[in-house]
């Protein structure tokens, strides 16, 4: 073993695959000087018990992009670190018991193959013949990944190892970190056998992730949201009809996932591997009386198989020759998760040159890829594809033990589930709640949760379904659209009322605030009293972000964002802010009522208020409305004639009240979600990602280029605007069935992928399916036909206009 350096650039702090593959991808870059603390051996953590299967397979588009970088590398990875590895790329079948399950699988499919991977959509007797083992006779279908299987976690940990050694790496076993602390700009990370002073430090310490980031409070940090779940999995003895099948094929049988039952079945040697993620699974490490241990290396929980009945007596019946064989060995261990059930890589909130990688439910499947992003988080500061949906800054200050505990016993138990457009998960809820909260759902509100934050997506009406089995569907079609349809009609003829909690909203003040913001957005500032869209590029030109900028004086400011931003957008403001400036998170301390529809003018009036009403588009004033002091913004998302009412918390039970008596009818998120799309305003992360450049995103009126400041990614985005994009953002109408674009649906042209969807919906005002997205430059003009896959068929589109669908001149929206 080499000996501890006193000094290094980056000290990762966790021997597991995912932190050995973040050394190994700092290697490959030419970081050399990186120290890897182990407190064991490595993958003495959840590495060394883990299953090792490697699906492509994954709902999540930046997550299967992981996973697809990942297992390629796997692929080639024995031979290039020459160290033998057992990986077999047997392919897995998903078996579908439903209509919905099989437009699961097209969507996931039509994603695979965007990225440029074969799955197909089977019929049961093309599944039987994948895997002759298995009954099929109660199947819809299923998918079939021929590039899924399974590898051995600790050979994959130690060829990685071997690698990263090879180009520089440290690597220090049985070298427990016990703290860190900061010395001006560094880093001190403290260990039994001395100290290392570094630029960056990693959490990858798995499911010790939350004791480690205990020791970054100090500095910024906060308590890590993960839970320790137990897995339980076992291994039968040997099959002889399993054994005969492999040697007269020569491979293994493929793997079986029965995702509407809730497990995984594979073959191990020439026996049988069962998986289940049940729904009365368990948590270990929850309570004082319960604490983690100092060290529980290469330990397992006690078997718990009672649990796993149902599971098993269900794999036996789906494949007969499971039941032949017994139990050899269980393996019962621990898995951090994260509430949502996606790992945590990128920045620590808060925290300075310190990052996260943890929190893997399927870390195998996803520690080449994580290693990579990771690597580029440190190096770049920046990712090459945009890796917001595993980011740790998406929970804020809603995500406390109770919540996490809630939520990760949720996640397990569905860890199959498919996420329906209309759906919401019912645990963990009411974490952060308007002054309101209790009118809106007397009002028949159906809530959703934004950033924690409650918000009602629909108003329902008596008699409406409002059960959990009714919006597990996805189609469009259910109790909501009448409601949605009549609330987009308040909206457009009248006046209607969106409470809104949980704006992420900033001051930002002191001298020489304004050119700092000209240093960071890429267009220009408002004047005092006006308002507009500041854009903040990345390095290389694409959307980092976008913001509400309110300007009350010359170096005074209110920046406003969207609610999963909070945390994500004081970072991008913080991280270089200068020390004479001050930038306060007011997030908590105010909230919004959006007041909109040809009528608001009258019905402020009505109400009574000082303001003057005449005041045009993007201004905004202090007032007292119905005797209560507010900010108004005149601007509307749902664009139509409008206004929103800032004000503080306290405030706006008052100011709800009165505008609900004047008249105003409430809508809900889905009805604004419908009119922003008709007027092809971008939605934060959806359309507006760092996937894109300012320029391809459609924005080019918010760029400044002839602007003194050197704004990030300056010369990249004059360059495009010189030489033209590759691809442009247009809104398209499209001959949609039941069902919506979703996000990152395939386009289409002489049947050819050029594109994605980015958001899509119905315009009730147009009475149009509509989508947005992304298409190669030459196909961007204003009539171009096209075609969108959803859910397996192809439908006709059309490029519109590069103006708003509804209300093209935004005359009603200026009115």
């Amino acid at each position: 073993m080499s000996k501890l350096p006193s000094t290094a650039r980056v000290v990762i702090i966790g021997g597991g695959v995912v932190g050995v593959s973040t050394l190994f991808h700092l290697g490959k870059v030419g970081w050399k000087d990186c120290v890897l603390l182990e407190k064991n051996e490595l993958t003495a953590g959840s590495t060394w018990h883990a299953a090792g299967n490697c699906p492509n397979f994954a709902p999540n588009w930046a997550v299967m992009n992981m996973q697809r970088y990942g297992l390629a590398m796997y692929r080639t990875l024995a031979d290039d670190v020459d160290y033998p590895m057992n990986y077999h790329v047997t392919g897995a079948l998903r078996l579908a018991h439903t209509k919905e399950r099989m437009m699961e699988f097209e969507k996931v499919a039509a994603q695979a193959r965007h990225q440029g991977l074969e799955m197909d959509i089977c019929t049961p007797q093309e599944l039987q013949s994948h895997n002759p083992f298995m009954e099929t006779h109660d199947l819809a279908g299923g998918l079939w990944d021929p590039l899924d299987g399974d590898i051995d976690p600790a050979q994959l940990t130690q060829a990685l190892a071997k690698g990263a050694r090879q180009m520089g790496g440290n690597i220090q076993r049985f070298c427990p970190a016990t703290g860190v602390s900061r010395d001006g700009d560094e880093w001190i990370v403290h260990t039994e056998k001395g100290d290392i002073r570094c630029e960056y430090v990693v959490n990858a310490g798995g499911y010790y992730a939350q004791r480690i980031g205990e020791w970054f409070k100090p500095f910024g940090g906060r308590t890590v949201p993960q839970i320790v779940m137990s897995h339980q999995y076992f291994l039968t003895g040997e099959i002889p009809e399993i054994e005969a099948w492999t040697k007269e094929n020569r491979r293994k049988t493929p793997m079986i996932r029965d995702v509407d039952s809730s497990y995984y079945l594979r073959q191990d040697k020439n026996g049988l591997n069962l998986g289940p993620y049940e729904r009365n699974c368990r948590a270990h490490w929850i309570t004082p009386e319960d604490p983690m241990p100092d060290d529980f290396s290469f330990q397992l929980y006690p078997d718990d198989l009672e649990r796993l009945e149902w599971y098993i007596e269900d794999a036996m019946g789906r494949v007969p020759t499971l039941g032949t064989a017994g139990v050899e060995r269980v393996i019962n261990g621990p898995i951090p998760y994260a509430p949502d059930g996606l790992p945590m890589i990128g920045p620590m909130p808060g925290v300075k040159n310190a990052f996260e990688a943890h929190s893997f439910t399927f870390g195998i499947a996803q520690g080449g890829g994580a290693g990579k992003v990771m690597a580029e988080w440190i190096i770049y500061g920046e990712t090459e594809s945009d890796m917001w949906s595993v980011d740790p800054r998406r929970y804020t200050a809603h995500a406390d033990h109770d919540f996490c505990l809630q939520k990760a016993l949720e996640t397990y138990g569905h860890e199959y589930a498919m996420h329906f457009p209309h759906h919401e998960w019912p645990a963990g809820r009411n974490k952060k709640l308007s002054p309101v909260h209790d009118k809106i759902v007397a009002a028949g509100g159906q809530m959703g949760a934004y950033n924690g934050w409650e918000r009602a997506n629909w108003f329902a009406q008596e008699g409406d379904d409002t059960s959990e089995e009714a919006t597990q569907t996805w189609s469009r079609g259910g109790p909501w659209e009448k409601r949605i349809r009549q609330e987009v009609e308040a909206v457009r003829d009248n006046v209607g009322v969106l409470d809104l909690p949980g704006f992420s909203r900033y001051h930002l003040a002191g001298e020489g605030a304004a050119e700092y913001l000209r240093g960071m957005i890429a267009g220009a500032l408002p004047k005092a009293g006006r308002m507009t869209l500041g854009y903040f590029p990345d390095s290389r030109g694409r959307i980092l972000t976008e913001m509400s900028i309110i300007r009350h004086e010359e170096d005074d400011f209110t920046l406003i964002t969207a609610a999963p931003a909070q945390w994500h957008d004081f970072d991008v403001l913080n991280k270089n802010l200068p020390e004479n400036l001050t930038l306060t998170d007011l997030t908590d301390a105010f909230s919004t009522l959006i007041v909109t529809g040809p009528k608001s003018r009258a019905l402020f009036e009505e109400m009574g208020t000082d303001a003057d009403l005449s005041l045009g588009w993007l201004t905004h004033q202090t007032a007292t409305v119905a005797g209560v002091e507010c900010k108004l913004a005149r601007v509307s998302f749902a664009g139509e004639l409008g206004w929103e009412i800032h004000a503080r918390m306290a405030n706006i039970p008052a100011l709800y009240d009165a505008v609900i008596k004047a008249g105003a009818q409430p809508f809900g998120m889905y009805a604004l979600g419908s009119m922003r799309l008709e007027k092809g305003y971008r939605a934060w992360k959806g359309d507006l990602s760092t996937d894109y450049s300012l320029v391809e995103g459609g924005l080019e009126r918010f760029i400044r280029i002839d602007k003194p400041q050197d704004f990030p990614g300056k010369a990249q985005l004059k360059a495009e605007l010189e030489n033209g994009p590759a691809k442009r953002f247009v809104t398209m109408s499209v001959n949609a069935g039941d069902c919506d674009a979703p996000y990152m649906s395939s386009i289409f042209h002489n049947g050819k992928i050029v594109g994605e969807v980015t958001s899509g919906g119905f315009g009730y005002r147009t009475n149009t399916s509509i989508a947005l997205g992304v298409v190669r430059a030459d196909l961007a003009e204003p009539g171009t036909k096209l075609q969108i896959g959803i859910f397996g068929k192809k439908y006709k589109a059309e490029v519109q206009p590069d103006w708003p669908l509804w209300d093209p001149k935004n005359e009603r929206l200026r009115a």
